[in-house]
Order: structure tokens, then C-alpha cells, then sequence
């Protein structure tokens, strides 16, 4: 959660300082300020979601420091919703091929986000049912 969550917040300091790193990272061609068109929202949008990835990393640390288990669950299934968006709009054509990391890199933190959770319940669970006295109990 806290790796997660300084990533996240770093690149959204960096969309917000500079959007054409942001850009090119996520596999959309940076256009220089004179190029762009006429009602080219680009800058608008790179910034929003610049801005939304430096609070969600924030939020992301802040729960792992208060060992907040519950909120690690919640993103479990809305990880695994952002990856499914993003991958569709890689296939749908909406977003060039260099986005596809952006789905699978929150996948891929979904699953192990799961795993952990997972695996530390049964830890604990295991414990429980250790005999009075037994090693570890």
C-alpha cells in the first residue's frame, strides 16, 4: 500500500510539473503548447488526474501508516475495475498500447494487494487455533 501509494503520489507531482513526461510515460505524444488546437482539453485533464493521483497516494500512505486493513480491501475490486477500463480502452482503440501499463500495473497491485490480505488472515487464523503453548502461540 505505501510503495503504491509514494508511486502514485510522484506521478502526480510529475503530471502536474510536467505534463509532457506524464504523457510520454503513459504513451500519448506530448504536444507542444503551440500545436495544440483550438478547444485541446489535454492539459485540463493530464492536471485533474495529476492532482487525483497525488491525493490517492497520499490517502494510500496515510492508510498504510494506520494499518488500515479494511481500506486495503476496498481498493482490491476497484484496482481490478481500473484495470479492466483501461485495458478495454487500449483495445477499443481509445488509448495508444503504452497506456496498457497503467491497467496492469493496478491489476497487478489489486492481485498482490488480495494475496497479502489473504495470506495474512490465514496467518492469523492459524495462530488462533495453535494449542496453548505451542511454539509461536
Amino acid at each position: 500500500m505505501a510503495v503504491f501509494g509514494v508511486l502514485a503520489a510522484v506521478m502526480g507531482v510529475v503530471g502536474l510539473l510536467a505534463p509532457d513526461v506524464l504523457l510520454t510515460v503513459t504513451g500519448f505524444a506530448p504536444v507542444a503548447e503551440p500545436g495544440r488546437a483550438e478547444g485541446d482539453h489535454t492539459l485540463v485533464f493530464v492536471t485533474a488526474s495529476s492532482m487525483a493521483a497525488l491525493n490517492m497516494g497520499v490517502y494510500y500512505v496515510l492508510a498504510a501508516l494506520a494499518d488500515w486493513r479494511a481500506f486495503f480491501r476496498w481498493t482490491v475490486p476497484f484496482r481490478l475495475l481500473t484495470c479492466t477500463v483501461f485495458t478495454l480502452a487500449v483495445i477499443g482503440g481509445r488509448a495508444p498500447a503504452g497506456f496498457l501499463g497503467v491497467g496492469l500495473w493496478e491489476g497487478a497491485g489489486a492481485l498482490a494487494t488480495a494475496v497479502a490480505l489473504r495470506r495474512e488472515r490465514r496467518g492469523v487464523r492459524g495462530r488462533e487455533q495453535e494449542p496453548a503453548g505451542a511454539p509461536g502461540a
